[in-house]
């Protein structure tokens, strides 16, 4: 098993992202990247806390590299404005990625230096890439909030379309 810490915006859209890809084990909500101690979603909300929301990602590299989930990460977020994702505005909203060894620092720096060669995004891709400290896990209502909630207006508007995108471009790729 392999580890690896992702923020594209809200938790709860890449929450339902990750958890539909095969190779997957386990995708936990939370806080990280920052220096407050102990940080909860109304910490980062008011602007106490330096974190971003991010998930946590636990999955099998024989199954999904992680190549393959970063490619998904920065085709179902925008990595291209700063501390920003649609709506959501902040420094808590950042795209960045945690990395747990030098190899994944190394996969990450090679696939934006790839993505920018590309010019595929029309703008340059903003994603910081920070080991991970301290990752502090989401109150429980948090956790699988898409499965949880996916008839609420803001997970019909705002994640469901990222969903379908998800299904339509990475078929291959899911549970």
């Amino acid at each position: 098993m392999e580890t690896v810490v992702l923020g594209g915006g809200c938790f709860w859209c890449t929450e339902a992202i990750f958890q539909q890809l095969r190779g997957v084990v386990k995708v936990t909500s939370g806080y990280a990247g920052g220096e407050f101690k102990n940080p909860g979603y109304y910490d980062l909300a008011m602007g106490r806390a330096d974190q971003a929301e991010v998930i946590k990602v636990e999955f099998d590299p024989a199954v999904i590299t992680l190549r393959d989930l970063l490619d998904v990460f920065f085709h179902t977020h925008n990595p291209t404005t700063v501390n920003q994702q649609g709506a959501d505005k902040g420094p808590a909203y950042r795209s960045v990625i945690l990395y747990t060894s030098p190899e994944q620092k190394g996969i990450a720096e090679n696939l934006i230096a790839e993505l920018g060669r590309s010019g595929e995004f029309g703008n340059p891709i903003v994603t910081d890439v920070e080991p991970l400290g301290e990752f502090y896990e989401a109150e429980e209502e948090h956790q699988s909030y898409y499965e949880r909630n996916s008839y609420l207006p803001y997970c019909e508007v705002v994640i469901s379309p990222k969903l379908a995108k998800l299904r339509e471009k990475y078929r291959e790729k899911l549970k």
